[in-house]
């Protein structure tokens, strides 16, 4: 079993910063692309940012330039920095990973629990 538990989530006014984490566990052999998503009240879950197993990122156009997604491959780590916050950033934020559990292995798309972002003053 692959879990992936998020952290780091919270209130912050509007303009501030935000980091959240998000941490592996379980049987991995290897992880190809961990991302964050994050779903808004009445809205579809979207994808906010992504990053492959070799460091290229990707991100959605309503966040470049104020988030940024690092990974640390050895600890099967994700993080996201957020700044200059807006309350239309304000969702539940979901660590996505697509996980090969052993060698062999298909690989498959594996969810955290989520955790809360709000953004108001």
């Amino acid at each position: 079993q692959v879990q992936l538990v998020e952290s780091g989530g919270g209130l912050a006014q509007p303009g501030g910063s935000l980091r959240l984490s998000c941490a592996a566990s379980g049987t991995i052999f290897s992880i190809n692309v961990m991302d964050w998503y994050r779903q808004a009240p009445g809205k579809e879950r979207e994808l906010v940012a992504a990053i492959t197993k070799g460091g290229i990122t990707n991100y959605a156009d309503s966040v470049k330039g104020r988030f940024t997604i690092s990974r640390d491959a050895a600890k099967n780590t994700v993080h996201l920095q957020m700044n200059s916050l807006k309350p239309e950033d304000t969702a539940v934020y979901y660590c996505h990973g697509v996980v090969q559990p052993r060698s062999g292995d298909f690989y498959r798309g594996t969810w955290g629990q989520g955790t809360q972002v709000t953004v108001s003053s």
